[in-house]
């Protein structure tokens, strides 16, 4: 390509949006969008992994903020979620056999509500039935009936005893230690001195009776006792038989509506069982007698806590499957918690009524949705989700019993199913850093959904937007847009992305826009944003953050930064760079200078001498010594010293996109031909002299223009892209105008000899069949400058080996053997 051809047509500098090609009037003709905007390749990975059912493919949503990933998958899990089923309600019921074990019970949606219904209606039913059936006649009448059996067959038992021990002229007595046999004598007990003065032989007798009747006395109470343990199986009976009269009928019709869960009547069994042997809680308690004299002890009353049903997750109202969005996954809020009240001064204690839910419990069934970083940054988050994905259950736990100094009392639930679907939504630095470090993360998100930050531009795509528009008036209550309105946003989306083929899917930042846009319109009084508010709603964005840019451009206007516009120099150029700041970026252009001279330096880097460069643009200085070699080196060495700046650098250099720029600079070094000044340059360029295309095209042009504007604009001046970067032109206007008006030119460029000839106005010259370039051309000039470099070096050399030649055989000569040892040393 000639270098005549190399200046940009206007019309390439920026594509221009044509409002007509929409089919209406304004944004509120149309209806809202449904779905998203381009991302193919993320929908088809999200509806892959939502229906993979087997275990570990939950989803990974990859992609920058903003790029819709949470609008994209909550749509969708809406959608999908409405034709699924409804799960199950969970309930956790007391555990009779453990009470530290609270029992799970799983029930179809709005069932778990109804048990509880019904269980509450059954305990107020036997709180008020049992008392009154206690306290009834018939009650009393059987009871008195047991009991008057019970003291007859006690009254015969000790009625016989107390004849046969009369018989004997012994008589029955109750004393501190029991009921024991006393010998009588005239119908009193004897004395001491009585019984001592009898006979031995009467004592003897005596002794005897009394012994046998002790034997009787001991088979008596024997007797009693077994009467007491038929007494008490006979009231315990007589309770039972009155408990089942009155709790029967009200289990009943609870055994027959759960018939079909088995856990259930399980449980209902349970209730039985615990309410009989528990009749006397269900009397009417009294109060007890302080042991301090004017102290009121608080009522005691019994606790039926444990015939609560805890309806732990209610799917009653649920239509289809649930989709849960955590904002924020602590521990407690995924896996829930248990929950402790203090009593008696400061004891903590709890049951399985104070059990919360968690998000894992509330999405059991359907889908969760998570930020990754959320959940990595919150203490034992991850590594729960992770063991609860393996074992496919939800574990309600006290994380820190673990860390505690006492432990307390706290209860260890049945753990529930793990039914849902999860899904983790992070940036692609998170999804990479989990995949290789995390040894588990691949095994349980193996679907990764990757958002893309730019869409390829079609009719189809840009129609969406205008849907995305009206979808955000609507919903926000804004302004509706008119076809220029919507027009103006689709050039900025693609100025975002610097590229005139594709646009941005930083959609939260275009909905800022949209609602900028509104704000300024309003302010005008104006019933429809247009075109003009959109570019007000940028420009106002952009002087809200450029203040450190504007600061800069008067260091450039007084002088204080060193920037020439016109006039030529050899070996100084102006290259191009982008600062960013944040949400905010501009480009400036700085001075770069070139000095070479005689020597084997070859070329310097003062920016890495100092150690202010990266590596990236240390390689871009590399490079230029591989050009130079295979451009000039193919009849004679290298051999130059180059030393290369950039002038009033304060900061850190990175990147190669000043590489051509380094290379024009030493072109003109060693030519010695001037370079145009007013032109600034941008673009990497690799070994074969061919320019690469670079970032930040239109904030470095722009930034030159308003150096070059604020110095005044001579028709002269412009800039040197990459041919490359073509399609990634999306000026402003104003430099769009400037262009067109012939204020301004920007030039592209394939090699580096068009660069060169562009900037010094002679012909690069190609090499002839004789391996020589035309005679002034730039690269004649070069290739002669270093052909002279290389003749200065051998005179400079010469010289120089002789008298180390000379230097180093004397010593031998003189001194013999230790000479030659000197010299060797």
């Amino acid at each position: 390509m000639s270098v005549a051809n190399c200046k940009i047509p206007v019309e390439k500098l920026r594509w221009v949006c044509d409002p007509s090609q929409f089919d209406f009037e304004t944004t509120a003709d149309i209806p809202e969008l449904e779905g998203s905007i381009g991302q193919e390749r993320a929908l088809k990975s999200i509806d892959f992994g939502l229906g993979m059912r087997e275990d570990g493919f939950n989803l990974y949503l990859a992609g920058e903020p903003g790029t819709g990933r949470s609008s994209t998958i909550k749509n969708l899990l809406k959608q999908r979620a409405k034709a699924e089923p409804n799960p199950h309600d969970w309930c956790y019921v007391y555990n009779f056999k453990d009470p530290d074990n609270p029992v799970a019970l799983a029930l179809p949606a709005g069932v778990g509500s109804e048990l509880a219904d019904d269980m509450k209606e059954f305990l107020d039913a036997v709180r008020a039935v049992i008392p009154k059936a206690l306290d009834s006649k018939e009650y009393e009448t059987n009871k008195a009936a047991i009991l008057e059996e019970y003291q007859e067959k006690n009254g015969v038992l000790f009625a016989g005893l107390e004849q046969e021990a009369a018989a004997e002229q012994f008589a029955v007595q109750r004393t501190v230690s029991g009921l024991v046999m006393v010998p009588q004598k005239e119908g009193r007990n004897y004395t001491q001195e009585e019984y001592e003065a009898l006979s031995g032989e009467e004592r003897e007798k005596l002794d005897e009776a009394g012994k046998r009747l002790t034997e009787r006395l001991n088979d008596v109470l024997r007797q009693v006792r077994e009467n007491e343990k038929v007494l008490k199986d006979a009231l315990a009976k007589l309770d039972r038989d009155l408990g089942l009269a009155a709790v029967g009928h009200h289990l009943e019709p609870m055994r027959e509506k759960y018939a079909e869960y088995p856990k259930v009547l399980q449980y209902l069994e349970a209730v039985q069982e615990d309410v009989l042997l528990n009749l006397e809680d269900f009397k009417e308690q009294t109060p007890q007698a302080s042991p301090i004299p004017g102290l009121k002890l608080p009522r005691q009353e019994p606790s039926f806590e444990r015939y609560q049903v805890n309806v732990f997750v209610d799917n009653k109202d649920t239509s289809g499957a649930p989709v849960i969005f955590e904002p924020n996954p602590t521990y407690n809020n995924l896996f829930g918690r248990i929950e402790h009240v203090m009593q008696m001064g400061g004891m903590a204690t709890t049951n399985f009524t104070l059990m919360k839910r968690g998000a894992l419990h509330r999405a059991n069934g359907g889908y969760l949705v998570v930020d990754a970083r959320e959940v990595l940054i919150n203490p034992f988050a991850w590594d729960a989700l992770k063991r609860c994905i393996r074992s496919g259950e939800i574990r309600i736990e006290d994380v820190l019993e673990q860390y505690r100094f006492m432990t307390i009392a706290s209860l260890k639930p049945e753990p529930i199913p793990l039914q849902a679907k999860i899904i983790m939504i992070g940036s692609p630095w998170i999804y990479y850093l989990l995949f290789y470090l995390e040894p588990d993360y691949r095994k349980f998100f193996k679907v990764k959904a990757d958002f893309d930050s730019r869409i390829r531009k079609s009719p189809e795509i840009m129609k969406d937007y205008a849907l995305f528009v009206a979808t955000h008036c609507k919903r926000d209550n804004l302004l509706p847009f008119d076809r220029s309105g919507v027009a103006g946003l689709l050039e900025y989306s693609a100025r975002s992305v610097e590229d005139q083929e594709r646009l941005s899917c930083q959609f939260m930042e275009i909905a800022d826009l949209i609602r900028e846009a509104d704000y300024w319109a309003r302010k005008e009084n104006s019933p429809l944003v247009t075109r003009e508010f959109v570019n007000r709603a940028i420009e106002e964005k952009i002087y809200r953050s450029n203040r450190i840019e504007e600061r800069m451009q008067e260091l450039f206007e007084d002088g204080t930064i060193l920037v020439d516009t016109e006039g030529a120099e050899v070996g100084q150029i102006n290259g191009l760079s982008v600062l960013t700041l944040g949400d905010y970026m501009f480009g400036r252009p700085s001075r770069l200078t070139v000095r070479v001279y005689m020597g084997r330096a070859g070329m310097v880097n003062i920016e890495r001498e100092v150690k202010l460069s990266g590596p990236i643009h240390d390689k871009g200085v590399l490079i230029l010594t591989g050009y130079l070699g295979g451009k000039y080196a193919h009849d004679k060495p290298l051999s130059f010293s180059a030393s290369i700046c950039f002038e009033q650098s304060y900061e850190g250099v990175e990147g190669d996109s000043a590489s051509s720029t380094e290379l024009y600079g030493l072109l003109s070094a060693l030519s010695g031909v001037p370079l145009k000044q007013g032109i600034a340059v941008t673009g990497s360029v690799n070994q074969l002299g061919k320019v690469q295309p670079i970032g930040g095209v239109n904030y470095k042009i722009e930034g030159f223009y308003a150096v070059c504007k604020a110095k005044g604009l001579s028709g002269e001046q412009g800039v040197i892209i990459p041919k490359t970067n073509e399609r990634h032109l999306m000026l402003k206007d104003e430099v769009v105008e400037a262009v067109r008006d012939g204020k301004f030119h920007i030039w592209s460029v394939e090699t580096i000899d068009q660069g060169i000839e562009i900037l010094t106005g002679v012909p690069a010259g190609e090499r002839q069949s004789d391996g020589k370039y035309p005679e002034g051309t730039i690269n004649y000039l070069v290739d002669k400058r270093l052909r002279e470099f290389v003749e200065s070096m051998k005179k400079f050399s010469a010289p120089e080996k002789e008298e180390k030649k000379g230097e180093g055989a004397k010593p031998e000569a003189e001194t013999g053997k230790g000479g030659a040892t000197e010299a060797l040393s």
